[in-house]
């Protein structure tokens, strides 16, 4: 990697008519307008298809796409949709938020009415792209029909227990019985991958890399764990013996509970993780540089007993360490990864880090705030590190100004020298721009100077999360040009 920037933006945050960003016309002008500003990096949020709580970080597959995003523009013009029937549906009132619910309610009716219209040639081509992805397409189609079939229930809730565990002779019936959904969901698919595949060609010929998210993580209502429980710390029952989260610490006195099911390291080592590298092998199709997600538990991991409520009577358990990584590097010597190393890094995350040669991650906001360790000050940088503004779970930087301590507020003002003529988050960004860490990326927030209403996740709380979005006509070719003279000024555009 060499020394670049780029922006972070869900695609979910995008413009659209839709009511939720989309793989259309607004992404094909986002990179015109990344390109136009220097930046060589889109960074995205998981794609996976969300559930309640509409969190990408647990979704129903690590393989499959969300269908919220299918661009609905792009079926009317394939003559599977009509412009009256995409304009007549609900899709929320705000054009600054996402309403989850009425989204839910109105896209897979829409997309039905598509795949009802579908002729023999596009069928064949889906049918075609089945057969491509039969690692997990079949798996999945079938789990999604199966959810739908049972009101949307977890897996763990199906009534029937053949289902349930996935006995050979209830896969084969159930698939035959609900076959027109399991190729609806299939057919879903394949729109999903054929208008991404077409979008991340584009964003390449525009000198613009994607950057992806893996979650360490995958859903307990997932197709993942469904099709797959003997990787998982489950019972005979399919019950979690323990899940994830992270003890408590400064900002939690609870720690935080994700409810996620641990791996059986132990047995994954045994096959070369496989299933891990059938994992990566789905990112990398979809991505050009991949972002692991808390990557400190690979070096250890906080479990915590089924049941409980609160993260904090869990302990600390032994990851796979550089074992893992090695057959990762292995398998994918040419994939450039960011590890996201932030929170509790104990001595030895440090170690591993250093170890696998991964750049890992500084967050600008942690640099002046008193309870994190001084490593995050731009001066303490190594080369080969990744510094953000913020992250997805962060403030923008005008929200933080707001919410933090006046004495953090001023150690940065000191530190960076920010005044109000540049702006207080212009100059937060020259400070992440101007330093030694080979990529620098800011939230797409902070370059347009929004506050705490444009929070994208705030860690431990429900119901208001993930609804952010960016307006139509937010990305001025002023604002292009002032992103690229900061670019150019502190070497960061392409050569």
């Amino acid at each position: 990697m060499n020394r670049s920037s780029g922006v972070l933006l869900p695609v979910s945050a995008l413009p659209s008519p839709h009511g939720i960003g989309t793989l259309g016309a607004e992404a094909y002008r986002f990179i015109d307008f990344l390109a136009a500003a220097g930046q060589r990096y889109w960074q995205i949020l998981p794609l996976g298809p969300t559930s309640i709580g509409d969190s990408p970080y647990q979704p129903f597959s690590s393989y499959a796409g969300n269908p919220y995003f299918i661009d609905l523009d792009s079926l009317v013009a394939a003559g599977l949709l009509s412009n009256d029937e995409v304009a007549s549906a609900d899709w929320g009132e705000d054009p600054g938020r996402v309403d989850y619910g009425r989204i839910y309610a109105a896209r897979l009716p829409m997309l039905r009415r598509a795949f009802a219209r579908a002729d023999a040639a596009l069928r064949a081509e889906a049918a075609a792209f089945a057969r491509e992805n039969a690692a997990w397409l079949p798996d999945y189609a079938l789990f999604m029909a199966l959810k739908r079939h049972f009101g949307m229930r977890a897996w763990t809730q199906w009534e029937d227990e053949s289902i349930r565990l996935r006995r050979p002779d209830a896969v084969s019936a159930w698939s035959e019985r609900l076959r027109t959904d399991v190729e609806f969901f299939t057919f879903v698919q394949f729109l999903f991958y054929r208008q991404w595949d077409a979008l991340k060609a584009y964003a390449s010929a525009h000198g613009v890399k994607i950057i992806g998210d893996l979650p360490i993580y995958v859903a307990m209502d997932s197709a993942d764990v469904w099709a797959g429980p003997q990787n998982f710390q489950l019972d005979a029952g399919n019950t979690p013996i323990a899940v994830a989260g992270v003890p408590p610490d400064s900002f939690s006195a609870d720690g935080q509970l994700w409810g996620n099911p641990l791996y059986c390291w132990e047995k994954m080592r045994e096959d070369g993780y496989r299933w891990w590298m059938e994992r990566i092998a789905g990112a990398a199709r979809l991505y050009d540089v991949l972002r692991i997600d808390h990557f400190r538990g690979l070096e250890s991991y906080w479990s915590v007993p089924f049941g409980e409520t609160t993260a904090s009577h869990g302990h600390w358990v032994k990851g796979p360490g550089m074992d893992f990584i090695d057959a990762v590097r292995a398998r994918f010597p040419a994939l450039p990864i960011i590890a996201e190393d932030l929170g509790y890094l104990s001595p030895e995350v440090h170690a591993l880090l250093k170890a696998s040669g991964f750049p890992g991650m500084k967050v600008l906001e942690f640099a002046f705030d008193s309870r994190e360790p001084g490593e995050y000050r731009p001066h303490t940088y190594p080369e080969n590190c990744a510094c953000y503004t913020g992250t997805h779970d962060n403030a923008p930087l005008l929200g933080w100004r707001e919410d933090a301590a006046p004495e953090d507020v001023a150690r940065a003002t000191a530190y960076l020298g920010l005044n109000e003529r540049e702006g207080f988050h212009w100059g937060m960004i020259r400070g992440g721009m101007s330093s030694v860490a080979l990529l620098f990326v800011a939230q797409m927030q902070d370059y347009l100077g929004l506050g705490a209403e444009s929070r994208m996740n705030t860690p431990s709380t429900l119901g208001c999360n993930w609804q952010w979005r960016m307006q139509q006509g937010d990305c001025t070719p002023a604002l292009a040009e002032k992103m690229r003279f900061y670019t150019e000024l502190y070497g960061r555009l392409a050569e």
